[in-house]
Order: C-alpha cells, then structure tokens, then sequence
C-alpha cells in the first residue's frame, strides 16, 4: 500500500474524483499504458489506512516535516527528530547539496518546480532524508512510497492526480517498479499528463488527464537495474558517498543532543569508527550504547571508553566488523589458507546464505580492503589477517602484491 499524504485535493479540481481518489483501473496484465483503464470493473481505488498514512508538508519553523498519523502516547518521542529539516543541516555530501542547492535557487527564481532527481546509492546513507529536505526548501509537499507498493496501475494513479503543483514524490527503490507502472510514469514526467483507456472493445477510447508539474525523485541502492528510459528522464543524476569519521562524528553528536545523551566528541569518534561510513548504523550504534551507558555505566556520558566497551560487547571492532565478517575471514584463514576459495565453497564452511555473502558482507569487507575477487575465487588480504591476528605466509603477500 503505497504511503501518500493525508490532505485532499480541492473539489474544483477537474481530473480529481470527488472524493480525492482517481477513477478505477485495470489488472496489470495491460502490457501498455494506453490500455491500463477498464470501468466495466468500477473497482475503487482505497486510500490508505490511517494507521499507514504520513503528512509530509512544509513545516513552519520548530515544527517537524514528518508527521505520521499515530497515538497521542507516540507524540513528542525525540527519536523522531533525529533527520535534519533544511540542507544546512544535513551533515556530508558536500558536493551534492552545491549541485541541489544551485537547483533550488535556480527553481526558485523562475517560480518553477525541480528537475526530476535520481538518487543512488548503498542504503542508510540519507537519500529519504535529502527527499524531505528537498520539500521544505521549497516549500512544497513530498509524498512518500516505495516501488513494491505500486503494484497496480491505479495505485501510481491515485498518487500523481492528487499531487498539487511543486509537490515532490519519492519513490524508494525505484528499480523495483513494474513495467506497466513505469510506463504510466515517462509521460508524466515528460509532459505532465497521464494516459488511460476507459472501456474495451470497439469502445474503447483514450482520455489524457494533465496533471501539474511535480519532482520524481527515485532513490534506488541498483542504479544499473534501472531501465534506460526511466534513467534518461531524470534531468539530475547523482550518487551518494560513504562518509569519513570526521562527518559521521558530527552527525552522532548532533543525534546525541536531540536524544539527551551526553556523548563526548572522543567518544562519537570512536562510535563513528564503527559505523561502516553510515550514519544509519551509526545513529543505530548510538542508541545501543546509549542503552548500554543507562544501564551499565549509571548514566555518566558516553566516553570513548564507555563507547568501545559497549560496542564490544555488541560484537562490533573497531573497523566495524561484526561477529559474521570475522567468521568469514577467519574461516578462509584457517581452512583455506586464506583462499582462493569458492562462494559456494564459503556459504557451505560458514553455513551463510552464499547471496547474503555476495550482496550484505563482502561489499564492505572490500571496501576496507579485507578482501579481494579473484577468477579463481575470494582471497583474504594480509590486512586482514593481521587484524584477525594472523602472520600472513609470503605467499599470500606475494599473490596479493
């Protein structure tokens, strides 16, 4: 079910159903986006329930941007203000928020809406965020879904005839969208209007519904599974970068002060450290040891030593690595000589699913240059045995250079 913003359109609107729905579409089996509409079935389309229903608008000063619809004992959590509301307060990625702030100064000043936006990039790394940060610079509604929940052609429907002009729609993991849904989209993008079929049969016909002018931004961690005329119509393209100790500090300490734990700059670097270049796992990594700080320490500030004894009891190194990355070094170490060694091969010995291997734990083990792909399989790297405390035999140097 697809997460849309709980304000209705107005009832003047004339490509709007009275009741702020759109009109009734047809199964997915319709391969074209000519023939997505079939009103003999006068199948509704359903808003969400309230339980699943976020208001994301543009939130007045000291007011939060996202206000999910939930009960009055919930209110006034801080975790919920952990995301920062305006780009100068969004910690790293200086060289995209340059290029999205000189979009939205240009946008601005021709009183027009943004560019398309393509994000891209591992997850935990802020692209919902810089979504919502996107909307309240200018001052416009965003509403939120993800690709597996548009499922239905009516589903993207109901979204893009309610949206208001300006308004922002994130699609998260948009290389996920089904075909059919994704051809409704290269119109509306293109040209602001949407194509339907009402009837079948020889009486069928065709009716264009023009919408106003709103932002796609698509945030996708498979930039290469998108198809090229999805690809090609975002107007910016850009890629999100892990981040260095120093912002990932600054990001800890700011989430500290929101969530009224004393941290010190000694100990946010030494969490930051852990983190994997993430500030998802390391706003996650700060909440455990700001558990761990209430209960075993007493509630005094999170120290660097209070921080590394926590994080160890946590399972988590000082690189980052959990119990799960060191089996698999450790058993290509110890029963492999370090490799070569085949996926299959590992899954089996370290009784992991070999795809989990493949997508969760090698990406970061050679990003820190603790592994290596060979033809001939995986390889540990002499960094690697000499953080697991191993000598690394001279051929292993000598293979690896």
């Amino acid at each position: 079910m697809a997460i849309v913003s709980s304000k209705q359109p107005s009832a003047d609107r004339p490509d709007s159903h009275p009741d702020g729905f759109s009109p009734a579409i047809a199964s997915p089996r319709h391969t074209s986006r000519q023939q997505v509409m079939d009103t003999s079935q006068e199948e509704p389309v359903a808003l969400p329930d309230d339980s699943q229903t976020v208001a994301i608008s543009a939130a007045k000063p000291g007011e939060s941007l996202l206000q999910p619809q939930k009960r009055p004992e919930d209110i006034g959590k801080p975790e919920e203000s952990i995301r920062p509301h305006r780009l100068a307060d969004y910690v790293g990625q200086r060289e995209l928020k340059e290029v999205l702030t000189i979009a939205i100064q240009a946008a601005k000043a021709r009183n027009e809406s943004l560019d398309h936006l393509l994000l891209y990039g591992p997850p935990g790394l802020g692209k919902t965020t810089m979504s919502l940060i996107l909307a309240q610079e200018m001052g416009v509604d965003c509403k939120i879904t993800t690709a597996p929940a548009l499922e239905r052609p009516r589903d993207i429907l109901g979204l893009l005839v309610n949206l208001k002009p300006g308004d922002i729609l994130f699609i998260d993991e948009i290389h996920r969208l089904p075909r059919v849904t994704e051809e409704m989209l290269y119109p509306a993008m293109e040209d602001g209007r949407i194509d339907i079929t009402i009837g079948k049969g020889q009486s069928a016909r065709t009716r264009s519904l023009t919408l106003e002018k709103f932002t796609l931004v698509g945030a996708t961690t498979r930039v290469g599974a998108l198809t090229s005329p999805l690809r090609d119509r975002f107007g910016l393209v850009q890629r999100l970068r892990f981040y260095e100790i120093e912002e990932l500090a600054q990001i800890l300490l700011r989430s500290a002060e929101i969530l009224n734990t004393a941290l010190t700059p000694e100990g946010a670097a030494e969490i930051a450290r852990r983190s994997r270049g993430t500030p998802r796992i390391a706003n996650r990594l700060l909440r455990r040891v700001r558990d761990y700080t209430q209960v075993k320490a007493r509630g005094e500030g999170i120290t660097a030593a209070i921080a590394a004894e926590a994080l160890q009891l946590f399972n988590v190194d000082p690189c980052g690595l959990d119990w799960t990355d060191r089996r698999l070094l450790s058993v290509m170490i110890e029963n492999y000589g370090g490799g070569p060694v085949g996926l299959e091969t590992l899954a089996a010995a370290t009784g992991e699913d070999a795809q989990t291997i493949e997508e969760v734990y090698e990406p970061y083990l050679m990003q820190i240059g603790y592994l290596n792909r060979t033809p001939r399989g995986r390889m540990a790297t002499p960094a690697a045995w000499r953080h697991l405390g191993y000598q690394p035999p001279e051929s292993q140097l000598s293979i690896l250079g």
